[in-house]
């Protein structure tokens, strides 16, 4: 059910001395921005998501590679890897971005199915995909993981609990890695937006229901964009080889905390 796939213009090897980058999530919203920021910076990109027809052409408009990758399924996830190895072996960073809320359900109502698949890809799917790419980290060098977390994943709030527990656990696993790679050429960051208005985030979480999806970012003016969070990885990708941004946290400036935004009348 997986595949290594790519546009005939994007498969060869980057050039010599080219930066190469892999964004998780890719095929729309913030994970499509940091691709685009990232080929902006001078890095070869790698664009990774499930959905074939839209990183092929993300990938071709940036002059990238398009992998086919499902980073819930540990298969998938080698072929990436296979990908990375397959052009010069090093990697200069890993962009962790695909996750999502799929609830707004009370800890009372929820659904299991859906909380596992919260865990499942905003947590365990990061952890797949860093292991199988530390080894193409390490060997560049001067590596870079920055894991896509949210405002989310620090202040708990009602009808969140799957998502809030899952993005907590981002931070956790962000902060284990800090940890464990210690002293090796690698550093790792957390981006952790707030409000941020994508196509897709709000529809997917309501189940394709555009007033509740709406009502989200009703009277708002100006919440942050894909394309705001996507400055901010490409800036904590581009900072001198010894300095680490532990953690960015950004929000528009509507929103002070996650329960005080102001919205116009």
């Amino acid at each position: 059910m997986t595949e290594t796939v790519a546009s005939p213009t994007t498969t060869s090897s980057p050039s010599p001395g080219t930066r190469l980058a892999v964004v998780t999530g890719a095929s729309s919203g913030i994970g499509a921005a940091t691709a685009r920021a990232l080929a902006a910076a001078g890095f070869r990109v790698v664009c990774a998501a499930r959905r074939t027809d839209r990183i092929e052409a993300l990938a071709a408009e940036i002059g990238g590679l398009a992998v086919r990758c499902d980073v819930t399924s540990a298969d998938s996830v080698r072929e990436l890897a296979a990908a990375v190895d397959a052009t010069d072996g090093s990697l200069h960073v890993l962009v962790n971005n695909a996750g999502g809320a799929f609830d707004a359900a009370t800890v009372e109502d929820a659904d299991a199915a859906d909380w596992r698949a919260m865990y499942e890809v905003n947590v365990v799917g990061l952890m797949q995909v860093t292991q199988a790419l530390l080894p193409a980290l390490r060997a560049s060098g001067d590596g870079v993981i920055v894991n896509v977390g949210s405002t989310a994943g620090r202040v708990a709030y009602e009808n969140g609990g799957g998502y809030t527990a899952a993005k907590h656990g981002t931070k956790v696993v962000t902060e284990t890695l800090r940890l464990e790679l210690c002293g090796e050429p690698i550093r790792v960051s957390e981006v952790a937006p707030g409000m941020v208005r994508t196509d897709e985030f709000a529809l997917v979480r309501f189940e394709g229901d555009q007033d509740r999806a709406a009502a989200v970012y009703a009277g708002v003016p100006d919440p942050l964009v894909a394309e705001d969070v996507a400055d901010a990885i490409a800036w904590i990708a581009t900072r001198p080889s010894h300095v680490n941004i532990d953690e960015l946290v950004i929000r528009p400036r509507a929103q002070a905390a996650q329960h005080k935004v102001h919205r116009q009348a």
